[in-house]
């Protein structure tokens, strides 16, 4: 209950932003940025909005790997593209998808759960080190050659990157020197008890962060190649809209992107026009081009994302099927056995 409150009054709060934005900048703006906008392009967003999960998907299947695993990578596909689902819809669940990765490579192909929820840890890990480059990377030439963002807008997206750095930093610096984080977790909370699980999974996660194995560095190379095509996918799009920015300024429109989705809220919904609005306004590319280029990018994730729901719910039905098949075997052999 407690949990779809939180998803209905981010969701509420993203239709206030979109509802706002959308008035702000009008509708006839909207479609008149929209006109310079063809089919086959889409087309091309589209497919490197799949390239991104793809390379996601190869990413995971190197950390499996490395754990001594191997899957196809189809069967790890369809998994990670469901992972994605919950992920756009429902970010306000912390690791929602990564708990679920791991929970159906363990009903589907017996990997033993805290491998499973490893792999999908780890491969968040290196997601979220490449986004936190690019904000960097992106937001401070930005801040040089534009200057500070709306007070509002500053503080939700600065306060967000701050968490989310903060969070980082503490995770290299503990796995670096060794350190346990859930022992330390455990005792600033003052927990009296402690669960052997969450310490064989830590256990996964610091024997990939091995600067000597090959592992960790083919997991950050396909991470930043991640990036790459998230940085191609910006710069195509403006292109397409007509518009020709230079290769710092594109990050830094992708940085703002990025930092619009570590706020939980459903498909980045307002949040996303607010951000480009302004990023879009202050670089003289108008406002209505920030607004197109966002709904064309939630189209196409929106798209694989309802592809990635219905192989959830699919999956989802096989694995409550395949426990009344159990359930039903169970009860038959006991049947046989009282005869």
């Amino acid at each position: 209950m407690k949990k779809f409150f939180l998803f209905l009054v981010s969701l509420l709060i993203g239709i206030g932003l979109f509802t706002w934005i959308i008035k702000f900048v009008g509708w006839q703006e909207i479609k008149n940025a929209f006109l310079v906008f063809t089919g086959w392009q889409g087309i091309v967003i589209l497919i490197l909005t799949l390239l991104i999960i793809l390379i996601g998907t190869l990413k995971w299947k190197m950390i499996l790997k490395s754990e001594g695993e191997d899957i196809s990578f189809l069967d790890l596909f369809k998994i990670y593209l469901a992972g994605f689902s919950i992920m756009f819809f429902l970010p306000m669940v912390i690791l929602g998808g990564e708990i679920f990765r791991g929970y159906i490579l363990k009903k589907r192909n017996s990997l033993h759960w805290s491998k499973g929820i490893a792999s999908s840890i780890i491969d968040r890990i290196l997601d979220w080190t490449t986004i936190l480059v690019i904000i960097f990377l992106g937001t401070i030439f930005f801040l040089l050659t534009i200057g500070l963002p709306p007070k509002r807008v500053g503080i939700i997206l600065g306060g967000t990157f701050l968490f989310f750095l903060a969070a980082t930093s503490f995770f290299y610096f503990k796995i670096f020197k060794r350190e346990s984080i859930v022992k330390f977790f455990l005792k600033f909370f003052k927990s009296k008890y402690l669960d052997k699980e969450p310490l064989v999974i830590e256990k996964e996660i610091f024997a990939f962060f091995n600067p000597k194995k090959i592992a960790m560095w083919k997991g950050f190379f396909l991470a930043f190649l991640g990036g790459g095509i998230f940085f191609l996918r910006t710069w195509f799009l403006v292109s397409f809209l007509g518009k020709n920015i230079g290769f710092l300024l594109s990050l830094s429109v992708l940085s703002f992107s990025c930092l619009a989705r570590m706020v939980p809220i459903p498909a980045s919904l307002g949040i996303q026009e607010t951000t480009q609005v302004f990023v879009f306004n202050s670089l003289g590319l108008g406002a209505a081009t920030g607004t197109v280029f966002t709904l064309i990018i939630r189209g196409a994730e929106l798209i694989l994302a309802l592809l990635g729901a219905f192989i959830f719910f699919r999956l989802g039905f096989r694995l409550l099927e395949d426990g009344l098949f159990q359930k039903q075997k169970t009860n038959k052999n006991l049947e046989s056995g009282e005869k």
